[in-house]
């Protein structure tokens, strides 16, 4: 069987508990889950909501309260968890990164940096980005394989939105953001969906909430699964969940045959 592993920026933790989260959990039964975006601290996390459907889960929780956050849910019993980069602590303190080492590979689940407020902010956003390839360059020279997960906060192509000539000058569709997950390719890091979906337009991931656009599918691309060459030929199957609502996002999936 293959191990099935969702991703999903949930916009709350709370707020998607409300709109079903366990019952959809307990219907799915993934392997693995990542949300990204939790916005809950530590203390206020649901007793209940540790463990679901024989899952536990683990939290990273940033420094800012209701802010930010990720957690990751498993059924398979970590080696090892990390909750951070451990190359600064700007990059650690936000509750963005929550790693997960198993036996065949490590998991990063990863809610990067949204560079829309400001300058500063789109320089935090680029240097998240390179502390991120850095890390990975070090852990594969330590041998090891990564899935990489979670909102990347760009549209990679023109391909992954639906308005690319009305949004050249936004965060979130920059030349300079664009550009880095160029250079992320080209280290050989794969974009599991796009490989195996080379050229299928239309497939969104986040729509604003302000517009109705999700009813119209104007949308972007901004949650991903990338894996190191050595994964990529066990990977089964990746695919976009659109039909899962509780969120401006929607999960994705992926199955890989380890």
């Amino acid at each position: 069987m293959p191990l099935k592993i969702i991703s999903w920026n949930v916009n709350g933790f709370r707020a998607v508990l409300k709109k079903g989260f366990s019952d959809w959990l307990r219907i799915e039964r993934p392997d693995v889950l990542c949300l990204q975006e939790t916005k809950i601290d530590e203390g206020t996390i649901p007793p209940e909501s540790r463990e679901i459907a024989g899952m536990e889960s683990h939290w990273s929780c940033g420094a800012r309260k209701g802010y930010s956050g990720v957690a990751t849910y498993t059924r398979i019993k970590p080696a090892k968890i990390a909750r951070g980069f451990g190359l600064g602590e700007e990059f650690d303190r936000e509750g963005r990164i929550l790693i997960t080492e198993f036996e065949k590979f490590d998991l990063l689940n990863i809610y990067f940096p949204n560079g829309q407020k400001d300058e500063e902010r789109l320089r935090y956003k680029l240097a998240f980005y390179d502390a991120t390839l850095e890390y990975c360059e070090n852990r594969r020279r330590e041998g090891r394989e990564l899935v990489i997960c979670g909102d990347l906060n760009t549209a990679h192509d023109e391909i992954d939105l639906a308005r690319p000539k009305d949004n050249e000058n936004v965060s979130g569709f920059l030349r300079i953001e664009r550009d880095w997950m160029d250079k992320f390719g080209a280290h050989g890091y794969l974009d599991t969906f796009r490989k195996l979906h080379p050229g299928k337009a239309g497939a969104y991931t986040w729509w604003s909430m302000r517009t109705a656009a999700r009813a119209r599918n104007v949308g972007w691309r901004l949650d991903y699964f990338y894996v190191t060459p050595g994964l990529m030929p066990k990977v089964e199957a990746s695919e976009i969940m659109s039909g899962v609502e509780g969120s401006d996002h929607c999960p994705i999936v992926m199955e890989i045959d380890l």
